[in-house]
Formats: C-alpha cells, sequence, structure tokens
C-alpha cells in the first residue's frame, strides 16, 4: 500500500508507475482502492463504475479495470452529500455525518474487504492505494482505506510525503508517530516525491528523515512534470491555464463550474498544436473563447444557477450569437438545452431550472444511473460517418431532442445521441468524445480555417500515448526508487519475515 501524508501527495500516479514495474517484471499486478472521492470515474467492460484514477492505474498494469478494484466511490453532490457508489452501482446519497458513523460503515468494511479477496485472488501484487492522509486521528474507528485495509490484507505499506508543498520531515515523522504501535509496524519505507533541484542537495535530509522516523527512504521521486499520467483530483485542476493566448492559436475555454466532473475529457484536445486550453470561471476570459465547452457536472441544476450568477451562462449565449463554437458534454449538455426538470429530488430540492436555450432539447432527471461503454459515428464529420469512435456514457437523466434537428452521434445499435444545430452548436452524453481525432477536428474546424491553421490534428492516438506516459514514469521510477529493496521488503512480509 502506498498511503499518505496528506491529499495530493501523489500516491495515485506512484501506484501507476509501480503496477507498470511489476508488470514489465513478468508479474500479474493489479491496483485496489478501498473507497475514493472524485468527480472523475469511469466505466468497466461490464458497466460498473470506479474511480478514473483505478481504471488509469489498470491501464499501467495491462489488465480491464474492474469494480473490485474500487469498491466504494464517493461523488460528492454538494450541501457536505455524496452519491455512494457500491461495486460499480450508485446505492444512494449520504451526508457526511451519517456516512462516517461506525454503524454505517461495518457493512462497507465487509464489502471492501470481500472485494479485495476477489481481486487478490486473480492477481499479485495487489497494489493498494489510501485516501488522504493515514493519520487522521478522528476517523481512525471508522477507516476502511488507510491502514485498517492494510492491516486486513497485511500489506507492505510505504509512506508517500509531498517534499513541494513544504514541512516534509514533520508530516512523515507525524504520520508514522500517530499510528498504533500495529500499524506502525506495517510501515516499511517512505517516499519523498516531488523534489525540485539537484537531489544530491537532500542526502543529509535522508539521513534525517531515515534517523527521526525509524524507517528507511526508499527513494526520492523528481516533480515529474514531463510526465503526464491522467488525473483525479480536482486539485490538479489549480495547475492548468486560467487564461487565453494571444498566439494564433485556437482558445478552447471550459467553463470551470462548482461540480464539474470528468476533467480527464480534454486531456487529448489539449495536446492538440492547434489548441490552447483553459479552464474558466471569468465571462471576460470566455469574450476570447473561439470554442466554450460546458463540461460534465456530478449536479447539473446547481452548476446551472452558478454560471447564471457569476455571468458565464450569459457569456456562453453571446459567443454562440457572435459564430463561436459551443459543446456540452453530459451534464454540460443537458444544461444547453431548453429546461432540466428534476422531479423527484435527484440532485436537490430544486424541481426545475431554464436552461440556456441553445439546444431544442429538454432533460428530465431520473434515479436511474446510466452507465456504459459505447461506440458511434459522428454526423457532420468529413469521415462520411465511417470511423468508429469510442467513449462512454455516465449519466443521471434523459434528455429528448426535438425530433427535426439533427442528432451528433449515432451508436452503431442505432441509437441517436445528442444534437448538431450547424457546425458550431452542439451537445452529447458521450465523456471520451474528444478522445477521438476525428471529433476534434469538427469542433475546430471553421476556427482552423480562420486562423490559416491545419485542418487536420497531430496527435498521438490517445491509446498510444498513455502507454508511452506509462512506460515513462516506470523508467523514471526504476530509476529514483529501490525496486530490489522493495522486493525484498514484500517477499519478507509474505513469507511471514523470511526472505524468499
Amino acid at each position: 500500500m502506498l498511503g499518505g501524508t496528506g491529499s495530493d501527495v501523489g500516491k495515485s500516479v506512484l501506484v501507476a508507475g509501480l503496477c507498470r514495474i511489476f508488470l514489465q517484471d513478468g508479474y500479474q499486478p493489479a491496483p485496489f482502492k478501498a473507497q475514493n472521492m472524485a468527480l472523475n470515474s469511469y466505466v468497466t467492460p461490464d458497466g460498473l463504475e470506479i474511480g478514473r484514477a483505478q481504471a488509469v492505474q489498470a491501464e499501467a498494469a495491462g489488465v480491464e479495470c474492474m469494480a473490485e478494484m474500487n469498491p466504494v466511490l464517493l461523488k460528492p453532490s454538494g450541501n457536505r452529500t455524496s452519491q455512494v457508489v457500491l461495486n460499480g452501482v450508485p446505492v444512494g446519497n449520504k451526508d457526511a455525518y451519517d456516512y462516517f458513523k461506525k454503524e454505517n460503515k461495518e457493512p462497507l468494511r465487509k464489502e471492501v474487504q470481500a472485494a479485495f479477496d476477489r481481486l487478490s485472488a486473480k492477481y499479485n501484487p495487489i497494489v493498494m492505494e489510501g485516501a488522504g492522509s493515514i493519520a487522521e486521528l478522528n476517523l481512525r474507528d471508522t477507516d476502511i482505506v488507510n491502514m485498517s485495509m492494510a492491516s486486513y490484507a497485511d500489506a507492505t505499506v510505504i509512506l508517500v510525503a509531498d517534499i513541494d508543498r513544504g514541512g516534509v520531515f514533520a508530516s512523515a515523522y507525524g504520520s508514522i508517530m500517530l499510528q498504533s504501535e500495529e500499524d506502525r509496524r506495517l510501515i516499511k519505507g517512505i517516499i519523498v516525491n516531488k523534489f525540485r533541484g539537484d537531489e544530491k542537495l537532500f542526502e543529509t535530509g535522508r539521513k534525517l528523515m531515515e534517523d527521526i522516523c525509524g524507517v528507511p527512504v526508499i527513494g526520492v521521486v523528481p516533480y515529474l512534470d514531463d510526465i503526464h499520467i491522467e488525473e483525479e483530483d480536482s486539485v490538479s485542476l489549480m495547475k492548468k491555464s486560467t487564461t487565453h493566448t494571444e498566439d494564433n492559436k485556437i482558445n478552447v475555454a471550459v467553463v470551470a463550474t462548482p461540480h464539474l466532473s470528468n476533467f480527464t475529457d480534454f486531456d487529448t484536445i489539449s495536446r492538440d498544436s492547434r489548441v490552447h486550453l483553459y479552464f474558466t470561471s471569468d465571462p471576460e476570459e470566455l469574450k476570447s473563447a473561439d470554442v466554450i465547452i460546458l463540461p460534465g457536472s456530478k449536479n447539473t441544476i446547481s452548476d446551472l444557477r452558478a454560471i447564471r450568477e457569476n455571468g458565464c451562462a450569459q457569456g456562453v449565449i453571446e459567443a454562440s450569437r457572435c459564430g463561436r463554437t459551443v459543446m456540452g458534454i453530459c451534464g454540460g449538455y443537458q444544461m444547453m438545452g431548453e429546461e432540466v426538470d428534476d422531479l423527484d429530488g435527484v440532485e436537490g430540492e430544486i424541481t426545475s431550472e431554464q436552461g440556456l436555450g441553445l439546444l431544442p432539447a429538454r432533460t428530465v432527471l431520473k434515479g436511474c444511473k446510466t452507465v456504459r461503454r459505447v461506440e458511434f459515428t459522428m454526423n457532420g464529420c468529413d469521415d462520411g460517418g465511417n470511423v468508429i469512435n469510442e467513449g462512454y456514457e455516465i449519466h443521471m437523466g434523459e434528455t429528448v431532442v426535438s425530433p427535426s434537428a439533427q442528432s451528433l452521434v449515432t451508436k452503431i445499435d442505432g441509437e441517436k445521441d445528442g444534437c448538431l444545430i450547424g457546425d458550431r452548436i452542439m451537445g452529447s452524453y458521450i465523456h471520451g468524445i474528444l478522445d477521438n481525432p476525428g471529433v476534434i477536428d469538427l469542433l475546430l474546424k471553421p476556427h482552423a480555417e480562420k486562423k490559416g491553421l491545419p485542418l487536420k490534428g497531430n496527435v498521438e492516438p490517445y491509446h498510444k500515448y498513455k502507454e508511452r506516459q506509462y512506460d515513462a514514469l516506470a523508467e523514471r521510477l526504476r530509476g529514483c526508487l529501490d525496486i530490489d529493496f522493495l522486493y525484498k521488503i514484500m517477499r519478507e512480509d509474505s513469507k511471514g519475515g523470511e526472505e524468499e
């Protein structure tokens, strides 16, 4: 298990890297995170929902993702309430107080332990990821994801400490010393992550950390800003651009809504050399955008109200009137219609909200959740509808489009999805739609012609790009972690203290 001194210390990426290393070394690894809180989720082949990070880690491990890799997913929906997804299926909403009651956690504890047992019967080693800090004393009795899970699995625990945020000695020492004596014995090493500069400058620090913590430092990992692994934590959005560029590029603005979900939808288009992508909640910044994208949302009505209050809704409408392109994905697609109704209280107490009126469509939110992978062709593409694209759906609600309107997508089974008005106003329920080069070209074509840019992009196919990143990550980690020592302590633990 990789446990952390806090959130966003880099556990998810390191788990992906170790999964790829173990795969390269001939093992059959798989990732596991008992409980995840994220708005970025993904769909397993059998139509179940898990955190995006575990799907990424599974890719790095060379296996298909499955619900057992993330048995509990919490999707925040506002007002201290989260949708609880258990073994890939939503089972209702819980407020934080009720969720963390001890009596409510015991059934979940049994579920995550059973999921781990099923997973570990198929794969070896299991690379587990903790959540946040492993030293949250107030949550110890109800913990199902950190040290209690490590204890159940008899896992070798490696503590990940983020040196970039400062206080690395105190956070590492405190995280270890605040454990019970029994749990402390599980912690067999420390990884100092996100180091900037010359590692030689930390040689003394490394020795000091080992002396005060009584645990070996198995590696110092540099800040890997040249390796790109899909991120799940919304904290990573803070690192992305928030303003347009004056360069001769197509400015693509993603409206930064409070409940923005699946922001990995924009990873591929951000790598297109014709594009400058930025996230903004400033209506003034929308005026400089050539393309505006309304992203997915965990709470469509709340986010629709939020963009009305901050002026972005009017900015999107005005942009559409001025010939800019506007695209909505999932919740953003719902917002672009005429109305969103929630008579069953799926998202809260607001029963209805007027949409932006950009598409002739009406949405009714329903408690039944659509979760599936899809293959489709695009209407309006230069490929004549002959290219099969891939994506996935995760939404609660049904959208009815005017019969006279053109759909954006035709799925392989013949079902229509989305809506296309001209060549600049469009929406779809499909996440990952912008991972397909033809869709990106369709979106950018009017603006590429105007700016004298190529009509076809040169983005490396997403699957190949990700595989190359996983290999690069593994290579870098081999250079800065003591992998032989890691194998040694894993074998010692698996043999009850005797090295294999």
